[in-house]
Formats: structure tokens, C-alpha cells, sequence
């Protein structure tokens, strides 16, 4: 079905909830929900990938000449900090699908409310507003996240990233029924404190691709399937899949094979569980040697002086990349190195070691590894 797309440029509150369910029965436009908080730069760059018939804003709508159709319900712009904005289509279908496998897979109950604590432009603060709208309850959303409000809200499930659940940790956390957590790897000791504080944590792994987290505790969802390669990439098939990208049918092309998604991870399946290994795109070639950043920083975090962690490679002109640890916490180069030659290869040993109060996020609650690997 060929529908008229709008930009919504609206933020967290009842009225992109109202333009997003409109969108997924029907009765509405296909939106693409965006960050008033933009700047105007990236904006236009979004708009010009999105080709919308209209772009609203708390002032009113504005039409646009050359507005393309879509066969989507909800369109989610990614990153554009490496490029061309790329935007993924998804439909009604699919991102409900998705809701009511993730109310079965958290056991929610009927009335159970959502808190949205997550940026709505994203796929996973879009999915609390959709699982809302399946299970015919109201969000409650929090455009400003504080822990107290949201552990006062009265909403039994939540979706969050590992800083916000960290902020949560001083309270009893069993006033949650279930909290999600994505958008970056959990810390082991953030999982562990988080359940000594009552608090029943899924880790999910999804994309935007997949409409948001497919993976919960390495068991895909309910009609999701998981594999991986044999390049090591993870593999994702199953009714939560998105369309296509926007008017970009040769990057969809590269990312599909038959009813598969390729991924950009590397994973492997243990005991018919998925571990995320790490991007493929973060693999680091130093000395000739390929080091999987995602093992090293999963390593790290074990490491009991270890709060936070990403690894990176910088540039350096004897090693190619340098295999560098930028740290949360109290620890020595000479610490990590033997912490991580005890279970891994020597090359994949830190040779830097960055220690800073908290690690830069971006927007999604996921590491902003471009800015890390800048050199200091």
C-alpha cells in the first residue's frame, strides 16, 4: 500500500504518540519521527534522504515539493556521521509483530504500562511506544530521564541503556516487572548489582533493521531466527524484518540474502545461545594481527577494577591501529594487558590505556567510537 510519509519532528509526548499510531492502523501518514534537537545541517541532510510529503512541528505542518510514497508504517533515520543518512523502512506488520513477541517474551500482563525513557527518534524509544499501543495501555514517557521519577511512575516495564540503569542501581529495582536493557554491552558487574537491587534485567540485541531488540538473553524472540555465517556475521530472519532502505535499493541489496539479514556483528551460538562478539567493522588490524574489539572490552569488563569500558584502535605508525582501552575506573596498563593475555592472544593485550570519568555516548545510549578513536 502506497502511503504519504511526514517528517515528525516532534518530541517525546501524546502527540507523536497519537501520530504513531495513526501510522500503524492506518488512518494516518507513514511517519518518520526526528529529533527537534537536530541541528539545521543534519536536518536537511535527513529530509533530502527522506523525500517526506510534509514535515511537522510543534508549529504546524509544512509541505514539501517532491514528497515519494512509501509501503512503510514508521521510517527510522540511522547515523549519518559517516555519510548519507540511511533510513529503514518498517511496516505495521512487523513493528507489531515485534511488540507482542516482547510483551509475551516479558510476560506482560494485561494494563501493564511502558515508561519511555529513551530517545523516540530511535527504534527502541519508538518500540515502548508501540508495545504501548499493542497492549492498548498508555505510555508514560519521561522526556528527560531521572531515575526517581521513572522508579516513581507506576510503569511496570522499561527499556533503558546500561548508563541509565546504573543511575538506578541506590533503589529497589523490583518495582519493575521487567527491564530491558540495549543499546550498548551490559557491564557484568552492572547486571549483577542491578539483580541484587531486584531488578529481573533481559539484555536484548536488535537493530533498526530488526525493529529494535529480536535477542533477548541470547533466545531470539518467538518466530525470530538467529545464525551466524560463515564470514562469523550474525544472521536475523523472521517477520520483524524490515523492508528496505529508503529509496536506496542497492543497500538493501548488500544486506539481505534470501530471508536473511546480514549483519554487521560477529556472534557465535553456544549451546543455542547467541554472544555478540563485537562489530565487524571494529576489528582492529594491529601488527598484522586482527583483534575483535568487542572479545577484548567483554574480557575487560570481568576485570573487578574495570566499571565501564570501550576498546578502540587509534592510529600509530608503527602498529597500524593500537589496540587502546579507554576505562571507567582505577586500573594500570600493566593490570589489563595481564587481565587479558590470560585468556586471549598477546596481540590483543591493550598497549594504551585511556582512563576517563564516563564514556561519550551518542544520542542512542551506544558508544560514540568515532570520537574515541580519535588520537588524544
Amino acid at each position: 500500500m502506497s502511503r504519504t510519509l511526514h517528517a515528525v519532528v516532534l518530541p517525546p509526548g501524546p502527540l507523536l504518540a497519537r501520530r504513531l499510531e495513526a501510522a500503524l492502523d492506518g488512518s494516518g501518514p507513514a511517519i518518520c519521527p526526528l529529533s527537534p534537537a537536530l541541528p539545521e545541517p543534519a536536518l536537511r541532510a535527513v529530509l533530502d534522504a527522506l523525500a517526506p510529503a510534509a514535515v511537522e512541528t510543534p508549529d504546524g505542518t509544512a509541505a514539501r515539493e517532491s514528497g515519494r510514497p512509501t509501503d512503510a508504517a514508521v521510517l527510522i533515520a540511522t547515523s549519518g556521521s559517516t555519510g548519507r543518512p540511511k533510513i529503514v523502512e518498517l511496516s505495521a506488520e512487523a513493528l507489531r509483530f515485534s511488540a507482542n513477541a516482547t510483551l509475551h517474551r516479558v510476560g506482560a500482563a494485561p494494563g501493564d504500562r511502558w515508561l519511555c525513557c529513551l530517545p523516540t527518534d530511535h527504534i527502541a524509544g519508538i518500540q515502548v511506544l508501540t508495545r504501548s499501543v499493542v497492549a492498548g495501555t498508555t505510555p508514560i514517557i519521561q522526556e528527560r530521564f531521572s531515575p526517581a521519577e521513572a522508579l516513581a511512575s507506576g510503569a511496570q516495564h522499561i527499556s533503558v541503556v546500561p548508563t541509565q540503569l546504573r543511575r538506578m542501581l541506590d533503589h529497589d529495582l523490583s518495582v519493575f516487572s521487567s527491564i530491558l536493557l540495549g543499546g550498548a554491552a551490559a557491564p557484568p558487574d552492572l547486571l549483577a548489582s542491578a539483580r541484587a537491587a531486584g531488578a529481573r534485567v533481559l539484555t536484548t540485541y536488535g537493530m533498526s533493521e530488526t525493529c529494535g531488540g529480536c535477542v533477548y538473553d541470547g533466545v531470539p524472540l518467538d518466530g525470530v531466527s538467529a545464525a551466524v555465517g560463515d564470514d562469523g556475521r550474525i544472521r536475523l530472519a523472521g517477520p520483524v524484518l524490515f523492508g528496505g532502505y529508503r529509496l536506496r535499493p542497492d543497500l538493501t541489496a548488500g544486506v539481505l540474502d534470501g530471508d536473511w539479514f546480514v549483519t554487521s556483528d560477529l556472534g557465535v551460538i553456544e549451546k543455542g545461545t547467541l554472544r555478540i562478539r563485537g562489530r565487524a567493522d571494529d576489528v582492529i588490524n594491529t601488527g598484522g594481527e586482527k583483534v575483535v574489539a568487542g572479545e577484548v572490552e567483554h574480557l575487560l569488563r570481568s576485570h573487578p577494577a574495570v566499571q565501564d569500558v570501550v576498546v578502540v584502535g587509534r592510529p600509530d605508525q608503527e602498529w597500524g591501529e593500537l589496540v587502546t582501552a579507554v576505562v571507567v575506573g582505577s586500573v594500570t596498563l600493566g593490570e589489563l594487558r595481564d587481565h587479558v593475555r590470560a585468556t586471549l592472544p598477546a596481540h590483543a593485550a591493550p598497549r594504551a590505556l585511556e582512563l576517563v570519568p564516563e564514556i561519550p555516548l551518542l544520542p542512542s545510549g551506544k558508544p560514540d567510537r568515532v570520537r574515541l578513536r580519535r588520537p588524544l
